[in-house]
């Protein structure tokens, strides 16, 4: 087996993904690959080379077959050479190679290892990482003197131009790096002896499915649990998933053989194994459901937000991933039977879109008129936090914002639920489930963009298209977030509906 980083930490959280990549590598799911992440991960790195000043970054060509041999031989001249910082400074020994994101030399001549993450806080995987990289390099003959993680500092807000050294934060880890250095060539053979093996490890399910990351081949492993599973129940958490399956309850006949074990289930999801189990019909409380209906008034908005994140702030006020609101839309009826209308706004792509979104909100909704959310605590989050920005619109957003109800509230807390539904509150779930055969309700046939994540994707990197691209771009955002405030408004008719 050949080691890398990656590879390494990939057999710390479980030694079979290692033997699928290597036996099975077809299996792998890839939808656990975010590449919005990935993108950002790359972003992060570029920047965090300059922390330290002026540096010299080893090339790396991937399609190039002698691509470590050669970046390695470089980083051997570099050193040789006296280079202060190195940055995708690259080790190699046979079945192993490892890339540094910093290389520091210190006067005496050892070297500090510096490992740039895009996430805000350390995770123990980070500190395995490390452990490979130091492990590695002093196997290669040269000396570690201090391993840190750069990271960014999710306080730091910008102003003006970009400062590194607000943006980053480095901890140092060098003991409990070096503690880890101890172990790591007694992992590496025991990884590899996983790995190499001909015959797939019985290994059993748990948390190491999930964390420190998902697992792409989990649909693999997890191919004979029933369906449905312990990990299909709502807010079933992994840990109490994991607990029930070591008790011997994996399915929903599992569940209520064991009377013990199906008491301990909240109301919830006792009705939901129970609705499933016999096949039962849709489950709805009416008078709860009027109960929230009753809540509300004329004229009725519905009303729904996209935002995106950006690790590295590009606008002055912004923190890294400081969520960015850029876009709603809007539904309304005057009257319980009046004519539906919409309104709609979307941000300019390359600047900070909040301005020009709350003077549409606020044109476009009065301040004392009842707002629909579908999990309201977003929406509400979001015109807080511009009333917080803009003074001068403050009392207008806020009032807004005092006027919101949720719509999920007869979902969530199981006034009406239906099996299609899973357990599940999530607009997702609840809309295909209340109405199956309804086209213009289905996400799946919008063009370009068909959740949340695609959506936030999709403006954070507008600027860097085409003009033509971008008004493509730009209507499929327009469509996605109108499907969410008509989905609301379809919804809202069904239980209105059910209620009467």
């Amino acid at each position: 087996m050949h080691f890398s980083k990656s590879k390494y930490t990939s057999g710390v959280q479980c030694p079979k993904i290692c033997w699928m990549q290597r036996h099975m590598p077809e299996q792998f799911n890839r939808s656990v690959m975010n590449e919005a992440v990935l993108a950002t991960g790359n972003v992060v790195g570029d920047l965090a080379m300059g922390y330290y000043g002026p540096f010299t970054e080893v090339p790396f060509d991937p399609d190039d077959p002698d691509r470590y041999q050669k970046a390695a031989a470089e980083t051997e001249r570099l050193i040789a050479a006296g280079e202060q910082i190195i940055c995708e400074a690259t080790f190699t020994l046979p079945g192993h190679y490892c890339m540094v994101d910093i290389l520091r030399r210190r006067d005496d001549g050892s070297f500090d290892v510096v490992e740039a993450k895009s996430s805000t806080h350390m995770k123990d995987i980070y500190l395995h990482d490390m452990a490979y990289q130091c492990w590695l390099v002093e196997q290669c003959g040269y000396r570690i003197a201090s391993a840190a993680l750069m990271h960014l500092d999710n306080t730091y807000v910008r102003q003006g131009d970009l400062d590194l050294h607000g943006l980053f934060t480095v901890e140092d880890h060098t003991a409990e790096v070096r503690e880890m250095m101890e172990h790591v060539a007694e992992r590496v053979r025991s990884i590899a002896e996983v790995a190499d093996a001909q015959a797939e490890p019985e290994t059993p399910l748990g948390p190491h499915c999930f964390s420190p990351y998902e697992c792409g081949f989990r649909p693999w492993c997890w191919k004979n649990l029933p369906s449905p599973n312990v990990f299909d129940i709502g807010n079933m958490s992994k840990k109490k998933g994991f607990a029930l399956m070591e008790r011997g309850c994996t399915g929903f006949s599992d569940l209520l053989a064991d009377l013990d074990t199906f008491d301990s289930l909240s109301e919830k999801q006792q009705t939901q194994v129970l609705m499933e189990a016999n096949e039962l019909g849709p489950v709805i409380d009416r008078a709860e459901v009027g109960a929230s209906l009753e809540s509300l008034s004329y004229p009725l908005y519905f009303l729904d937000f996209e935002t995106f994140q950006e690790a590295v702030p590009s606008f002055d006020g912004q923190r890294p991933f400081e969520q960015i609101t850029s876009q709603y839309s809007l539904h309304w009826v005057d009257s319980a039977e009046g004519p539906l209308h919409h309104a709609e706004f979307l941000g300019e792509a390359g600047f900070d879109p909040q301005r020009s979104v709350a003077e549409h909100l606020c044109a476009d909704i009065p301040r004392n008129v009842c707002v629909l959310a579908w999990n309201q605590g977003f929406e509400k989050g979001r015109i807080k936090h511009m009333a917080k920005l803009f003074p001068d619109l403050a009392d207008h957003l806020m009032a807004i914002h005092r006027n919101i109800r949720d719509l999920a509230v007869p979902f969530q807390k199981g006034h009406y639920c239906t099996r299609e539904m899973s357990g599940s509150y999530s607009i997702k779930a609840v809309l295909p489930a209340l109405f199956p055969d309804e086209p213009e309700l289905d996400y799946h046939r919008l063009e370009g963009i068909h959740n949340g994540g695609e959506a936030s994707s999709a403006f954070q990197y507008l600027a860097e298209r085409t003009p033509a691209e971008q008004a493509v771009i730009r209507e499929q955002l327009l469509r996605y977030c109108e499907l969410d405030t008509l989905a609301m408004v379809r919804i809202w008719e069904k239980l209105r509906e059910v209620a009467e």
